[in-house]
């Protein structure tokens, strides 16, 4: 087991990049392999004798598609307890739900509901089930407002408190490892950003963990079971694995690419594609029109007139004009910027359309109010892009010495 006084010395274990081209070579041609797939093929005596809680959802799955908790009780070690996070453990509700506490029709094993729980209220879901270990697999799509790290954040603060040991389970960044985007300002921490970190952490779930005992002080007995034939610049296309789409809105991992710059216009009046059937990709609003395609220009990416009536969500039954984003070149595209730009150019051309949600969730989405005040203020991509360099820089020199792969 590793823990938070470990943390250096584990990261300079981690397998270094092989320098020769053979080496490189050779190490390409590894097949990629979440740690959940490792323990399972060990059947799962890892934890054999522990009272296992599982934390995870649909995409706790392993590469014949069976769930990893299905897959432990066929192995003998019958978790205690699962616990579901936004969505679901089964992944049936929608953004901003969960499926509440029940007994999984499946196993019997009882479901508690940890999506927004505290951790005093998630330390007692743990006590209350007898867990002396919690598992997490689940898997993130790399931006810092997607809810699944900050439901882990809370797990390990309770784990921490309740001298659990914790495990991660693991899994590839499917937009890459490299960070980009503006650092969260604590005074803006919500549900969608509890800890400053950048927009886009570039980071395997697994990292983060090592990241979030070390840089915020929690003391917690964990244990990551790191991917196997990863590296940085990989991207879902290149590991082999099949796609589970993690909530109801991340289809593909063509939504997950843009999401982390996309995601932000949830936090505009703009529709941000939900209701259609590429969400975070088409984009618009009523009175948007063929301008504003013909406007933007973003390297690595290309660009659609698009039409389309929502389902729900903004704009029910209403037609939208705007644009479908789609990413040609991932190893240039940065959806932060991609996103600035259509902000901009939207608000140019259609002064009286583009805004920001009366409740100003745009700030707690992009971490502060700079961005908001910014494009309000007239400012250019550049300028409001160079506005945050000095403190990704500093994000990525704090993630170093908990980063496992190369």
């Amino acid at each position: 087991m590793v823990n938070r006084r470990g943390f250096l010395t584990a990261g300079a274990l981690a397998t270094p990049l092989l320098a020769t081209a053979s080496g490189l070579e050779a190490r390409a041609a590894q097949p990629v392999l979440p740690g959940a797939d490792q323990l399972a093929a060990q059947g799962w005596r890892r934890l054999a004798g522990r009272k296992v809680g599982v934390l995870s959802n649909p995409t706790g799955v392993l590469a014949n598609l069976d769930h990893i908790v299905d897959s432990m009780v066929a192995a003998g070690v019958r978790p205690v307890a699962a616990f579901g996070p936004e969505h679901g453990f089964r992944g049936s509700a929608q953004a901003g739900g969960s499926e509440g506490d029940y007994a999984d029709p499946r196993t019997g094993i009882p479901v508690y509901d940890a999506y927004g729980a505290t951790v005093d209220r998630l330390a007692g879901m743990f006590a209350k089930a007898g867990v002396d270990t919690i598992v997490f697999d689940i898997a993130d799509v790399g931006a810092r407002f997607y809810t699944y790290i900050w439901s882990m954040y809370t797990a390990m603060a309770a784990a921490a408190r309740t001298h659990t040991s914790f495990v991660v389970l693991d899994r590839p960044n499917p937009v890459g490892g490299n960070a980009s985007g503006p650092m969260l300002d604590p005074a803006f921490a919500s549900g969608v950003g509890l800890k400053p970190i950048v927009q886009q952490h570039g980071m395997t779930v697994g990292e983060l963990a090592r990241f979030f005992a070390g840089e915020f002080a929690l003391d917690v007995d964990l244990d990551v079971i790191r991917v196997r034939g990863w590296r940085r610049d990989m991207f879902f296309a290149d590991t082999g694995l099949k796609w589970t789409p993690p909530s109801p809105n991340m289809p593909t991992p063509d939504t997950a690419l843009v999401y982390p710059g996309l995601g932000m216009f949830e936090g505009t009046v703009f529709s941000e594609g939900r209701g259609t059937t590429r969400p975070f990709e088409i984009v618009g609003a009523p009175g948007v029109d063929w301008r504003w395609r013909d406007a933007l220009d973003v390297p690595g990416a290309e660009f659609r007139e698009a039409y389309f009536v929502p389902t729900f969500g903004k704009f029910v039954n209403q037609t939208c004009g705007g644009a479908q984003l789609t990413v040609t070149d991932p190893r240039i595209f940065d959806p932060v910027s991609a996103a600035v730009t259509m902000f901009v150019t939207a608000k140019r051309l259609y002064p009286g359309v583009f805004g920001w949600r009366p409740d100003l969730a745009i700030d707690k989405l992009s971490g502060s109010a700079r961005l908001r005040t910014m494009i309000d203020a007239g400012a250019d991509v550049p300028e409001i892009v160079g506005s945050w360099q000095a403190g990704l820089a500093g994000f990525v020199a704090r993630r170093r010495p908990y980063l496992l792969y190369w």
